[in-house]
């Protein structure tokens, strides 16, 4: 039987410490949906598309990724797809904090789902999505922060 796990985020965008969580994800599991999330909290820097072709770039030589988009519950997502395992990186103990306290949620949502935490490769771990779109911002050099051979879209404000 196929293991799947589902690895959620808004990816805005998607960095190498996210491609680094994604590749040891596959060392678990047999096939990854990179899973981009609506976040109604955050007003995004890059539009769905983008966010999906950048994907679609950093993970073109990981046959076993599929990269899709939701809006609503990640648990309800993991229903519909029939997985049962959620993958989540954290740089630090708050990051670590904050992914256990959704885990267990998560949890209460849907029972037979569990999480998984990486803890993210220490050169990356000063990686973060905010950290590059400020950088973008400020139109400086990104390129150690994506994954190699990643080409984002020009950013409209």
């Amino acid at each position: 039987m196929k293991k799947t796990a589902l690895f959620p985020g808004s990816f805005d965008p998607f960095t190498a410490g996210h491609l680094n969580i994604l590749t040891r994800a596959l060392t678990i599991f047999d096939e990854v949906v990179v899973a981009i999330g609506v976040n109604q909290a955050k007003r995004g820097f890059f539009s769905m598309e983008q966010r999906e072709d950048i994907i679609r770039q950093a993970t073109r030589n990981l046959p076993n990724v599929k990269v899709v988009s939701y809006d609503g519950l990640t648990c309800d997502l993991c229903r519909q797809l029939g997985i049962k395992h959620i993958v989540r990186g954290v740089r630090n103990m708050t990051d670590f904090d904050n992914e256990q306290a959704i885990a267990d949620a998560n949890r209460h949502i849907y029972p037979e789902v569990d999480t998984i935490i990486i803890p993210t490769a220490q050169e990356y771990s000063h990686i973060s999505s905010s950290a590059v779109r400020d950088v973008i911002s400020h139109k400086g050099d990104i390129s150690m922060f994506i994954p190699e051979g990643v080409i984002l879209p020009p950013h409209q404000k």
